[in-house]
This record gives C-alpha cells, sequence and structure tokens, in this order.
C-alpha cells in the first residue's frame, strides 16, 4: 500500500512540475508578444508603418521586411514589455561630435559629454507614444535600433 501511495504521490509532482513549467513558457511567451516598436513614417502615427519584435537589434535600417527606414521615422508606439532605444547612427553608435574629441573646448564652451550623447540616442519606456519625433530633435534620424524585452 505505500508503494501505491509514493507512485501516486510522484505523479502528482510530475503533473505539478509540468504544470508549473507551463505557466512560466506561457507567461514568457505573453511578455515576448508584448514586446515591440510600432513605427510610423509620419507625425501623429499616419502614413507607412511597420512592427518590429523584439528582443532584437538591428544596426541599419536600410531593409527592414524589404524597406528601407532609415532617416525616415516620424513617430512610434512602443509595446507594454519593450524598452526602445534608436539611434542617430548605424551600428548603435553614439557617435560623438568634433568637439567631444576635444574635451577643453567642451568644457570652455560648457557642453557636457552627456549633452552630445543625448542628441545621438533616445531610450523610450513601455507603453510610450510619441507622436513626432521632432520634440526630441530626432526628426527622421533614426539609422539603428535595439528592443529589450522587459519582465
Amino acid at each position: 500500500m505505500n508503494r501505491v501511495k509514493t507512485e501516486s504521490s510522484k505523479g502528482l509532482w510530475v503533473v505539478f512540475l509540468l504544470f508549473w513549467m507551463f505557466n512560466l513558457s506561457s507567461s514568457a511567451v505573453a511578455k515576448q508578444e508584448d514586446c515591440w516598436v510600432d513605427l510610423y513614417e509620419y507625425a501623429e502615427y499616419i502614413g507607412e508603418h511597420i512592427r518590429i519584435n523584439g528582443p532584437t537589434g538591428l544596426a541599419n535600417l536600410r531593409s527592414v521586411n524589404g524597406k528601407n527606414w532609415e532617416a525616415r521615422i516620424d513617430s512610434l508606439i512602443v509595446g507594454p514589455s519593450a524598452r526602445v532605444t534608436i539611434f542617430e547612427h548605424t551600428n548603435y553608435k553614439l557617435t560623438l561630435t568634433e568637439m567631444a574629441k576635444h574635451p577643453e573646448l567642451m568644457k570652455s564652451l560648457g557642453i557636457t559629454e552627456k549633452e552630445i550623447r543625448e542628441e545621438s540616442e533616445l531610450i523610450f519606456k513601455p507603453n510610450q507614444r510619441v507622436n513626432h519625433l521632432g520634440i526630441y530633435n530626432f526628426h527622421k534620424k533614426t539609422k539603428s535600433l535595439k528592443i529589450e524585452c522587459l519582465d
């Protein structure tokens, strides 16, 4: 009789373990489904648009689903589980201006490296909507991007 209880207990543990693993994987799938960015050609979310699912990194936007999106994006919507970083340069480069190569000149002009860096990349939080990248002085400047999926 003890043997029947032991085998029955093992069976319950296996069922519990499978159920727990299924819940974890379905939760991860749901988070992945919410990890995306919608990019729009014009302000106010109009014109041609494309959804890019994450996690991903696109070192350039010259051929996204067969179309060139480089320096073409003007508005965007970030998915509920995504953090999106857009870059002014290809290959995620934070290429600083010539001034950044001369720290003494930057200091004398009162410009920090952080200020120059902010001109090269923008980071957007989950569910963020940007109706015109021009408000960040990033009007049609995006040439590469990264999408991170958050828990």
